[in-house]
């Protein structure tokens, strides 16, 4: 039915509730990998999550592309909910550099008053972090090339751009994955391995998030879903994205320099 206001009034969806319900079964799923070995129910609820986006995402280009259901007004929302989105991560990500900063700046003394705590070597701040943080800091460039271009109205350039700022998180998870292999403790070394792991596998699951984000706005550019004027899809990407290459650089100093 037609209506007379610049809102977007969205249908009846189930995929909120098929995405809880894949959260519920993957966090139940993990519970059980750890206690039973069996990752069936983990199995299920990532297929059931990866579903769900693809369906999901599939509705809302289909809204912003081809209905014309985002206006400006519609838009502007967007952009507030990003911006209280992205304010919430920081809020998370301030936890872990708290729980870092109060046991490194006043070590206890079961970790014998040391930091990193006694028995524990530190990864070296100059070989592969030093590598990564570079290269999250380059992908920084490309996608703001890549949204200049879109700006221009220059789409070869917009594309190889995201292209290669595709790339070069995915050479990043790599690198992570290299970095905790090789890394001399574990999660369970006291407080250090559990900051350090904690802080910077939730990073990484960003990351690989923002990858996520990033291909499918890939996708999209291909498919001449984006203009000038109309990108806010690609601008909210950019902007996690932007969040994600800030907090690897704090991420670097405090985890990585600071304590070695």
């Amino acid at each position: 039915m037609a209506h007379q206001h610049p809102y977007h009034l969205v249908d009846q969806s189930p995929w909120p509730l098929t995405g809880a319900i894949s959260g519920l079964m993957m966090t139940s799923g993990l519970v059980l990998w750890f206690h039973t070995n069996s990752t069936l129910l983990l199995a299920l609820g990532f297929v059931l999550l990866i579903t769900t986006m693809i369906n999901w995402w599939r509705d809302i280009v289909r809204e912003a592309t081809f209905q014309g259901a985002h206006t400006a007004v519609v838009e502007n929302g967007l952009r507030y909910g990003m911006i209280l989105f992205i304010t919430s991560e920081v809020c998370f990500f301030f936890a872990f550099f708290w729980a870092f900063f109060h046991s490194s700046l006043a070590p206890a003394v079961e970790i014998g008053v040391s930091w990193p705590p006694t028995g524990i070597t530190a990864i070296n701040p100059f070989l592969v972090p030093l590598l990564n943080t570079a290269v999250l800091l380059s992908s920084g460039v490309t996608i703001t090339w890549s949204h200049h271009s879109i700006l221009a109205g220059n789409r070869t350039e917009a594309v190889q751009a995201l292209f290669l700022t595709v790339a070069l998180g995915i050479y990043f998870t790599i690198l992570q994955a290299w970095e905790y292999y090789d890394s001399p403790f574990t999660i369970a070394d006291s407080v250090y391995g559990s900051t350090f792991f904690v802080a910077t596998g939730f990073h990484g699951l960003h990351v690989i998030i923002g990858t996520t984000f990033l291909l499918v706005c890939l996708f999209r550019l291909i498919n001449f879903h984006f203009s000038a004027h109309h990108h806010f899809g690609f601008e909210a990407a950019a902007w996690y994205w932007d969040f994600v290459d800030v907090v690897v650089a704090f991420s670097l100093y405090m985890h990585i320099w600071w304590g070695s």
